[in-house]
This record gives structure tokens, sequence and C-alpha cells, in this order.
């Protein structure tokens, strides 16, 4: 049997540098910025190891933080192995619950700690009820994770109206009603005796903010504290954290700002940034990748170089420890389903040559992706697996819309279109061409719906289905279903398809990058600066996914036949892209086909994003000065007129237009016209009253429209 000091020597053993700096560094404030691939896990437990073999804390007071399950086990796995089996890594959530029912009887006057519910989604759909708002399922989704923002955030229902607007959310319903359904379903919750996964953690900082009892056993016990993944911690979260430390100081905190992609959610980056700058504390960088070969490891430091703002002063430069590898490819293809071909052709390819199925990823944006990518891999008999979301075909819009097409089918008029029958069968869902609707949900859904559009239109080119809704609709029900039943088909291992956000903290041999076009990522709806940057970390992390090969593609339009008016995203480094321009099916050059195109008014960057071209500037420059009187009574007059017409409001206008009219504020029927989004006939309808508006007249000066103006 080893004695200590071998077994602390073991321990020292085959560490870098670096990682032994962290390992061996004293109690009290430690700060390891580590870098994708740079063996942080490893660091962590060595660390945690070490102090105990040394004698420094005993293994039942060390207490290790991280944001998975998963990751929890397979530390407590590596600390067994290291000898140091006693000590303690959960979740925030597994560790506050564990304490709470410890401690229940004494914080709740003898009763069991009340009911923790798995899912919001119930009460919050009756307390919208309640508050005569209809939602929808992903509304009710959308309006849930804006009550978990707030309460990750710490924001009370009276201050949510105001947290939202500074925050700048982008909200799925209108701020006040909102903050009713929030309030109502607080009300709710309280009324049933139950809490929620937030209602857990303010639990347990009450508990020991307020009860210096249950505060000093705890803290007796805990005495080391790790926390990993530290860039994802939310306020509430680190409220907890200093709660439990209760003033002391040894704490390591383990994370790196260049990988932090869950703002949305309440997560800041903060919190890392704010400790590795407070006196005292101990800063090591861990720099050296082991994971990804030095070809890959150069195009994530491209990429993170051009990083802006808070985050970009933490940005590590990672320096590649494999073998040389194969370079990252750039696949520039003429259409989306194309790309998935190639990108299917390419992982057989590599099956036949003896990577496992298992090793290698394809990596999306959002997950409407993944269609293309399901059906492409099955036409080439290649097995895959879908991780953090539906299949295409088991979606429940996806359903839902095959149930009125079937029904469809039955009333189709002769001489109508099979694309335009389509549409107007999945209005019933709420769908509409156009922008995506607000909130995060509901634009998933809107995309998963246009997806299945832009399946027909393909289907329509491609002549696999009549273009006419008698003999379309039938056919085009036949072809889902066939598509449908073959991406059902069990597997056991296979490719994994995947969002980026998905695969943080995963890795494979091979890594598939698609979908990387102006508008997808980053994406449409990223508009200010802090949102880009957002985008470009995700990048980031789907590049550090690989470890032997990287293929990164784009297509330069959506369908076969398609106008090539798409364009690389930012973030692919100039000197990894082809030079010359993708040809479309009618011998166009991508080129050619961007020459018409809108431009940014600011910085002069093509405009894809129908929205961005109203305004007439990209998402990553600021807006110029709109006069916001202006707008409101553009939106007051806009409502009244639609109402008068019966019509929906962004009939008229939509909301991109109007502002980019209360940004522009033209004199002349001339300049309005040049808006984009008015066109002749809104113009000539409703020109004049817009004018007047600009011109300073209140909306109830303004006539009406009528129906026959």
């Amino acid at each position: 049997m080893r004695t200590t000091g071998e077994r602390t020597k073991a321990v020292l053993a085959g560490l870098d540098e670096t990682q032994r700096e962290a390992v061996v560094a004293p109690g009290g404030p430690v700060c390891v910025l580590a870098g994708a691939g740079t063996g942080k896990t490893r660091t962590i437990t060595h660390r945690i190891a070490y102090r105990t073999l040394t004698g420094e804390t005993a293994p039942h007071h060390v207490l290790a933080i991280t944001f998975t399950a998963r990751a929890a086990g397979e530390m407590r796995g590596r600390l067994i192995e290291l000898g140091v089996p006693g000590a303690q890594a959960r979740t925030f959530h597994a560790a506050a619950l564990r304490q709470l029912r410890y401690f229940a009887p004494r914080l709740f006057d003898g009763r069991s700690m009340p009911e923790l519910m798995e899912s919001k989604a119930r009460l919050v759909g009756q307390a919208a009820a309640r508050e005569g708002l209809r939602l929808a399922g992903t509304g009710v989704r959308d309006v849930t994770a804006e009550i978990e923002w707030a309460k990750a955030t710490m924001v009370e229902p009276a201050d949510f109206v105001a947290a939202a607007a500074k925050a700048d959310r982008e909200l799925p319903v209108e701020p006040a009603a909102l903050a009713a359904v929030y309030t109502a379903y607080e009300q709710l919750k309280r009324r049933a005796q139950r809490i929620d996964f937030e209602d857990l953690l303010r639990a347990m900082v009450w508990a020991l903010e307020e009860h210096p009892d249950v505060a000093e056993q705890i803290r007796s016990q805990y005495r080391h504290f790790v926390v990993d993944e530290y860039q994802d911690v939310n306020p509430l979260q680190q409220r907890l954290l200093l709660a439990w430390l209760g003033g002391r100081e040894d704490l390591c905190v383990v994370g790196d700002a260049s990988q932090t992609i869950y703002s949305f959610t309440g997560a800041s980056a903060d919190f890392l940034l704010g400790f590795a700058r407070r006196p005292g504390a101990t800063v090591i960088r861990l720099e050296r990748d082991y994971r990804s070969t030095p070809q890959v490891v150069r195009l994530a430091n491209q990429v993170i170089a051009g990083a802006r703002g808070q985050h970009a002063a933490a940005k590590l430069k990672l320096v590649g420890q494999r073998p040389d590898g194969p370079a990252p490819q750039v696949l520039r293809c003429e259409d989306e389903p194309a790309e998935a071909a190639a990108v299917a052709a390419r992982c057989a390819d590599l099956i036949d040559d003896g990577v496992p199925a298992s090793e290698i990823a394809v990596l999306f944006r959002t997950n409407a992706q993944s269609e293309n990518y399901e059906q492409a891999l099955a036409d080439r008999g290649v097995p895959y697996v879908v991780r953090g979301t539906e299949r295409f075909f088991e979606r429940p819009e996806i359903r839902e819309a095959m149930v009125l097409l079937r029904g469809a089918a039955h009333a189709a008029e002769a001489g109508q279109k099979l694309v335009d029958a389509v549409t107007d069968a999945l209005s019933a869902t709420g769908f509409a061409p156009g922008a995506p609707p607000s909130g995060g949900a509901a634009r998933e859904r809107w995309e998963a719906l246009a997806a299945l559009v832009r399946l027909v239109e393909d289907a329509v080119a491609a002549q696999t289905v009549p273009a006419g809704a008698v003999d379309g609709l039938p056919a085009l029900n036949e072809l889902l279903a066939g598509r449908a039943a073959a991406q059902h088909a069990p597997t056991v291992e296979g490719v994994t398809l995947a969002s980026l956000h998905a695969a943080k903290g995963l890795e494979w041999q091979a890594v598939f990058l698609v979908g990387l076009t102006e508008g997808t990522l980053p994406i449409a709806y990223a508009q200010t600066p802090e949102q880009v940057e957002e985008e470009r970390r995700l990048f980031y992390v789907g590049v550090t996914r690989a470890k032997e090969r990287l293929w990164l593609s784009w297509s330069a339009a959506w369908q076969p036949g398609g106008r090539a008016s798409r364009r690389p995203s930012r973030f692919l480094p100039a000197d990894s892209a082809p030079a010359s321009a993708p040809r479309t099916s009618n011998g166009k050059t991508a080129g050619k086909a961007r020459r018409g195109l809108p431009t940014c008014r600011i910085c002069g960057v093509a405009l894809f994003d129908p929205t961005q071209r109203k305004l007439r500037r990209c998402g990553g420059c600021p807006p110029p000065d709109a006069d916001e009187e202006l707008l409101d009574r553009l939106r007051e007059w806009r409502e009244r007129a639609a109402s008068e017409l019966d019509i929906p409001a962004y009939l008229i206008f939509t909301d991109a237009t109007m502002t980019a009219v209360a940004e522009d504020q033209p004199d002349t029927l001339e300049e309005l016209g040049k808006v984009p989004g008015m066109g002749p006939a809104r113009l000539s309808r409703y020109g004049p009253a817009v004018l007047a508006l600009v011109g300073g007249a209140l909306p109830d000066s303004i006539p009406e429209p009528t129906a026959g103006a």
C-alpha cells in the first residue's frame, strides 16, 4: 500500500507547469482561467486530492459545484480514483435540495419542505389564463423562460417591466402582461404550497442568511469550495455561493469568459472577470490545449481574436499540444440540401475509414436546421442520434402540420399552387411567412414550420411532387410520411446532431459546423454588439469541440435553383474561405446576385435579414437616434387604422418599417417611398397620414382610412 507521500507525488505526476501551479496554490481566492481542452476537470480534481492528501482539508469538508449532473458524476468518479471518495460534487440545485431537505423540520416548523415542481408550464398556463392571456404551447414556454430569467436575476414581479427594459429583453408578450402573469404564477404556486427550482436556491439563501444555527452547521461542514464553469453563474447562484462561504475566502473558481453562451438565461461572466481582478486572488491561466490539433487550435484563436467588449479582456490564447492534423476545411455549397448531402457523404466516408459514428458530430445554430441533415444521413444509410431536441418529424408543430396537410388534401382547389396551399394550411398553426416572432420557443416553432415550407418548395423544384395542390398534396403527404418513418428508425450508435448550445462540454474526433451564413450565425435577431459577440463565442465553442477534423460549411441559396443571395458568416476567417464565388444552379455567381442587395447605412455590409433591410442597418451597428414620441404616435395611429379596417396591424406597417420612419423622419412622399417596406400601394394609401404624423400631427386628428381607399 502506498504512503501518503507517494500518493501525493502520484497526484502531481503528469501535470503540466500551469496545471501543477493551480493544484498546489494555497487556500484562499484562486481563479483558474481554463481554455477549451486545457484539462480543467483534471486540474480541479487533482487540486482537491492534493489538498486532502497534504492535510489542508478533509474530503467531507469539500463541496465542488458543477452545472450538470453528468459533470458532477464524472468529477466524483475521478475523485474516487484519486483516493478521496468523501468529497462532494453536485450541481447548485442538487446541493441546495439536499441541504434544505435535511434542515426542513427546523426551517418549516416541523413540516417537510414544500413539494418541488419539475416544471412551471402548467401553473404558468393557468396564470396566463387568469390574466386573460391566451398562450399557445410555445407561448407558455417563452413566458416561462422570461419568469425563470427574472427569478435567476432576482427580479421581483413589481420590478419586472423596468428590469426587462434595462436588460433589453425581447419579450413574447407586452411587458406589463408578462409581469401580471409572473405575479399570478407566484400566487398560484404559494396557494398550492409548491416551490420551483429558483425558489429552492432562494430558500437555501434565506436559511443561511436568516438562521444562524443552520448557517453555522453547514459552514462547519463545507470549508473548501470549488465552482466549475464559473462564467455561467447567475446572480441567484452567486448569492447562494456567498451565503455558503459566509465571508470566508477558501474558494477556487474555474471558467472561460470566451465560452459564455447563456447570457439570455441570466448567466453572467462578470463574476468570473471580477473575481480575477480582486486583490489577493491567485490567477492561473491554462492555455495548453490537449484536445485539438494545432490546426484546429489556430482557427479557434483566430475566431476569438476578433472578440470585443468586456469578455475579450480575459480571452486566452490556446497552444496546441497534439500532433499535427488536417487543416480545417470550408465547404461552400449551392444550396442547403446540397450542403446536407455533402456533409452526409463525408460522414459516410469517415465511417468507412474506421472513425466510429459516435465520434462524429454535425452542429448547427438552431434546432430547426436538423431536418436536412436527418434526411441526408438517412438517405446515405448513416445512423444518427439527435441530441438535446426532438427529431424534426417528432416536433409537435410538425406533427400538427402534417395533420393539417392531410386535411387540406380533401379541400384542394383546381389551379391552386401546392406551396400556396401548404402555407394556407399552416396558417391554422399561427404560421405566417416573413420575420419570425419574438420569444425563443415561438421563434424555434416558426423556424421549424418555415423549414417544412422550404422542404415543399424543394420537392416542387426537384419535381418530386406535382406543383399543383390537387395532385401535389396527396403526393406530398406520402413523401412526408415516408421521410418521417425513415427518420424514426431506432439507432444505437450514430452521428450526433446537436445545436451549438447542446454541444457545450462535449468533444468529437470529427466535427461539421454547418449553416455558417449571415443571419444564421450570427443569428438575425442578434441586434446589439453584445448579442453579436455572444454569437462569436458560440461559434468558438463549436470550433473547439473538434479533436482532429473540422469542416465548416455554408450554402449560397435556401433551395435548389434559388437566388444565391447569402454570404458566409463574418466569423469565418478570411484566409480560410475559398476565393471563388459559389455558383447557383442557373450558373450565376453569388457575387453577381448580391450586387443589388441593400447595405448597412453605417458600415456598408450587405443586409440579408428582412428587419435589418427595413432599418437599413446591420445588427452590429448602433441605431441612429429615433424620435420615440413620433414612434408612439405612429403605433397609436396604426392600431386605430387597423381596427377601422378590421385587419392585423402588421398589414399596415411592420414595427421595423415604423422604426425606420422614426429614424429617417422623411419630409416628402418621395423620401418616404425610399423607406423599405413602404411600397407603392402603402405609400399611396397611408403616405399622407404618415407625413402628417412626422410633421407633428396627433393620431386622432387624422381621418381613418376606408376599405375602398
